[in-house]
């Protein structure tokens, strides 16, 4: 029985001055719950590192999660989504591009649930 499906976005060659803006990761998000028709509980939580660290953000969502981990100091970003009904998968690749300036984008996409 499937409860949700999961990506996990792995987005490289990152512009580090975006992976410390968080109003452009707060972008990003907003994209996201768009895109996937998300319900946000509440505001997303955002915490800023010391330099030379990056930001981590969640979204507590109505169908799960949305996290955003930034290492500006590697140009990555670890992304997660799970939504706990299924959806199409949006452009990972066009949306960290744009938000994050990545140059490359691997997305591992699991299906969740209960095995007989």
């Amino acid at each position: 029985m499937t409860t949700g499906q999961e990506w996990l976005v792995d987005a490289s060659g990152c512009s580090p001055e975006r992976l410390k803006d968080a109003p452009a990761l707060a972008a990003l998000f907003e994209a996201l719950v768009v895109t996937l028709d998300l319900k946000v509980m509440g505001q997303p939580q955002w915490h800023v590192f010391p330099e030379p660290g990056g930001i981590t953000g969640l979204a507590l969502l109505a169908e799960s999660h949305l996290t955003l981990h930034t290492f500006p100091e590697h140009g990555f970003a670890a992304l997660n989504v799970y939504c706990c009904r299924t959806r199409a998968r949006p452009d990972f690749d066009a949306l960290v591009a744009h938000h994050l300036g990545a140059t490359s984008c691997r997305v591992r996409e699991l299906s969740r649930g209960v095995e007989a």
